[in-house]
């Protein structure tokens, strides 16, 4: 037996047997992290330091990206994982882990400081990583292209959960031409770039000074801003481990830790809020998400359908399904009043645009039968020759030639496409 071996239960004992409270670290103690930059920057460095200070036991830290941490853990090779998104329901690699909520951060569009435009709207994201928006000028800046950075990897943990909150899904397809490993190379990007703009987060820059965060609807990214909800683009960080984890004895240990006032005083040191003390801003998401809707020009009752499903419905199926899962859940309650109300509502909508329509059709009949008659009797021969039919030939005249109806197909625009520039929608 090694002197180690033969040291460490002896230890033990002693401990146990004076009531110190000293304990040694067991191997099955010891953990593996993996995770994106911003989290292991922003959080697990200090955390882990304490951890070993207060001899609970070791974590091993291995920052590289949000899936590549999911995937450890999902494999053996690592027993947490940090993400800053939500278990993403597509990927079979995720299904056997576990999300605990740790944190609130804010997500924050940055520049360069030197940059003259300071604020964004909401409606104002949405276009610029649709490319709808290409050129500072039309934000009030230069006249300069807006050099839109993002994260390479696949479901990136913070451009998920920004994309979820403008787009209502995490995996929308955006125009992002210039792609980085992870948010310390975005930023140093950013650094030397003034026409570029990239997302991280406000744990992650809030002391860097080579970049400035900007203004979403006229209020900055601070922790005063995201705890009273006037910053609407705050993100929830997570402790991911599998449910089945021979170490889950250790990780309920991390767990618990986090919840103490030293974890919780670290968390905040780095502009975080702790999640356990933000049960009051939690309680609002909808209100956020309403506003955030209302910004972006997207219909609510879809919105709502949205949300409720991994895929978007038919519009027209929309109130209805949402009216279904309510009522699923709780058909009494108020929720399920207001779908029934929103299903009843779209649909007299619905019957009120037929009816137009028909009302419509009507009308054009009448306008060209009314058109139609002066011409049918201008053409009509003499009377003392046999007579013509005055509708068909109107009919005849009317109808397009084959050449002509090929040149105005080939005259029309074609749907804008953004090519292979998703920076992560695969759900590979």
């Amino acid at each position: 037996m090694s002197p180690r071996r033969f040291l460490r239960p002896l230890l033990l004992a002693a401990a146990a047997l004076l009531g110190t409270g000293f304990a040694v670290a067991a191997p099955q103690d010891d953990l593996v992290w993996r995770g994106d930059h911003t989290t292991g920057r922003a959080i697990m460095d200090d955390l882990a330091k304490e951890y070993a200070k207060q001899k609970l036991g070791k974590i091993s830290l291995q920052p590289f990206s949000t899936v590549s941490g999911l995937d450890a853990v999902a494999n053996g090779s690592a027993d947490i994982a940090g993400s800053a998104r939500g278990k993403y329901l597509r990927r079979a690699q995720e299904a056997s882990l576990e999300f605990s909520p740790v944190a609130l951060d804010a997500a924050v569009l940055v520049t360069h400081p030197k940059n003259p435009v300071r604020n964004l709207t909401l409606k104002q994201v949405y276009d610029i990583y649709f490319g709808r928006i290409k050129n500072w000028k039309e934000l009030g800046g230069e006249d300069k292209e807006i050099n839109l950075y993002g994260i390479a990897a696949p479901l990136d943990g913070v451009e998920y959960s920004l994309r979820e909150l403008v787009y209502r899904k995490g995996d929308q397809p955006v125009a992002v031409p210039r792609l980085y490993l992870n948010t310390i190379k975005l930023e140093e990007a950013i650094t030397l770039d003034p026409a570029g703009l990239g997302l991280s987060t406000l744990a992650s820059v809030h002391a860097n000074k080579g970049v400035r965060a900007m203004q979403i609807e006229g209020v900055d990214a601070s922790v005063r801003n995201v705890t009273d909800g006037t910053y609407p683009l705050y993100i929830t960080l997570y402790s991911v481990n599998r449910a089945d984890s021979p170490k889950l004895a250790a990780i309920d240990r991390f767990r618990n830790f986090l919840a103490t006032p030293a974890a919780k005083e670290i968390l905040r040191k780095h502009q975080l809020i702790p999640y356990a003390d933000a049960s009051d801003l939690v309680a609002k998401n909808d209100e956020r998400m309403k506003f955030i809707d209302a910004r972006v020009g997207r219909d609510a009752v879809a919105a709502a359908a949205l949300a409720a499903g991994t895929t978007p419905p038919a519009p027209v199926a929309a109130p209805r399904a949402t009216l279904a899962a309510k009522q699923g859940i709780a058909p009494t309650s108020e929720t399920a009043q207001a779908a029934r109300e929103n299903l009843a509502r779209a649909e007299a909508k619905k019957q009120a645009e037929a009816e137009a329509r028909k009302v419509a059709e009507a009308n054009a009949k009448k306008a060209a039968a009314a058109n139609a008659a002066p011409v049918a009797k201008q053409d009509a021969p003499a009377p003392k020759k046999a007579p013509a039919k005055p509708k068909a030939k109107v009919a005849k005249a009317a109808a397009p030639k084959p050449k002509a109806e090929a040149a105005a197909k080939a005259e029309a625009p074609k749907p804008v496409s953004f090519g292979n520039v998703s920076a992560g929608s695969t759900g590979h």
